[in-house]
């Protein structure tokens, strides 16, 4: 899936992007600032999740309830300096719970991720909209 959107129609790329029938495990990809998180947040939201969500930079994982009792993992591991961290974490055990898990750079836990998940790519335009690709 490949699309071009406005910061406007966040609801409506969420909603694209789930309907596409992703793995439940999806790293995010693109420069610091392009909307990853604020994409996250809109998946969550269309997941069923209804308390507020915010980037776990500091915290590395969030966890979230969906009003039908199941969890969304959100990952940042932005300041993560060695896999083994993500180790210490118990990373492992998120990643093959079975629960949606939306992880951003996880190019910095490249080995652990699981052969199982989608990527989705953002890019920032000329323009000022994005380009995403769901693969």
């Amino acid at each position: 899936m490949n699309i071009v959107f406005s910061a406007d129609q966040l609801k409506e790329v969420a909603e694209q992007i789930l309907a596409q029938n992703p793995k439940k495990i999806i790293l995010f990809n693109g420069e610091m600032g392009v909307g990853k998180t604020t994409l996250i947040k809109e998946l969550c939201k269309a997941l069923g999740v209804e308390d507020a969500t915010s980037s776990p930079t500091f915290s590395l994982v969030n966890e979230y309830d969906t009003a039908d009792h199941k969890i969304v993992y959100h990952f940042d591991f932005y300041r993560l300096n060695k896999e083994t961290e993500a180790l210490d974490m118990g990373v492992d055990d998120y990643l093959y719970s079975g629960n949606w898990c939306f992880i951003e750079w996880s190019e910095k836990i490249a080995s652990l991720i699981p052969d199982e998940h989608s990527v989705v790519t953002i890019e920032l335009l000329a323009d000022g909209k994005r380009e995403l690709n769901l693969v």
